[in-house]
């Protein structure tokens, strides 16, 4: 029997630190909203897959308009977010069944692959969990106030999405307590007793956070052709 695979795309920011109007999964790339590219993505990968989009509820109406705009007429399942990211991706979960894949992934990385996301759902079949992540470039410092130590960064990663899991292993994961420290769903799923498989993400991937990262994927856009 085939697995289901499910798509969660959270997409709940505001922009703050773009100083732009709207909010940043709505800013366009090359003449196309940022988060049209990343929904695109994992259709593109699956024409079978279901994707649920997590959205602030008074921006519904905003992405109708931009799906008659630009023509994209693939099912999409929308859900109101929460205050938080916690509570926006638990309320997406409600969305899903609880068995097969679930792919997480942050709406403003619009440049995620193919590749990337079948790897994310071969390897979370076989461990669980599957998590993008990428070796750091550049030298690592550990500070305090008054001391700074260099540290070996080897031993590190930095974390992407998709992060994805098998669906009961992450509705369980998620019906723990808040807490500001689990910053994504990988910590979230550990906290609750889930060994966390890592696999290589890609620098491409980037999450579109300040005016500067605007520029890097119009450029990274524009060399795909």
């Amino acid at each position: 029997m085939e697995t289901k695979e499910y798509a969660l795309i959270v997409a709940g920011g505001r922009g703050k630190r773009m100083n732009h109007q709207l909010p940043k999964q709505f800013i366009r790339l090359n003449g196309k909203p940022i988060l049209l590219y990343t929904v695109e993505a994992f259709f593109n990968y699956s024409e079978k897959i279901e994707v649920v989009l997590v959205l602030p509820e008074n921006e519904f109406d905003f992405w109708y308009a931009l799906c008659r705009e630009f023509g994209f007429t693939k099912p999409v399942i929308l859900q109101k977010g929460g205050e938080s990211r916690f509570q926006s991706v638990k309320n997406g979960l409600e969305k899903i069944d609880d068995h097969g894949l679930v792919a997480i992934h942050d709406g403003v990385r619009p440049l995620v692959n193919v590749d990337l996301i079948g790897a994310s759902f071969r390897l979370a079949a076989v461990h669980g969990s599957a998590v993008a992540s990428v070796r750091l470039k550049e030298s690592l410092r550990e500070t305090d106030q008054q001391t700074t130590q260099a540290v070996d960064r080897s031993r590190f990663r930095l974390i992407q999405t998709p992060q994805t899991f098998q669906v009961s292993i992450i509705k369980k994961a998620y019906q723990q307590k808040e807490d500001p420290t689990l910053t994504d769903d990988a910590s979230v799923a550990e906290r609750s007793g889930h060994r966390i498989s890592l696999f290589e993400g890609s620098y491409d991937n980037l999450k579109i956070t300040t005016p500067e990262d605007l520029i890097v994927a119009e450029a990274l856009l524009k060399a795909r052709g």
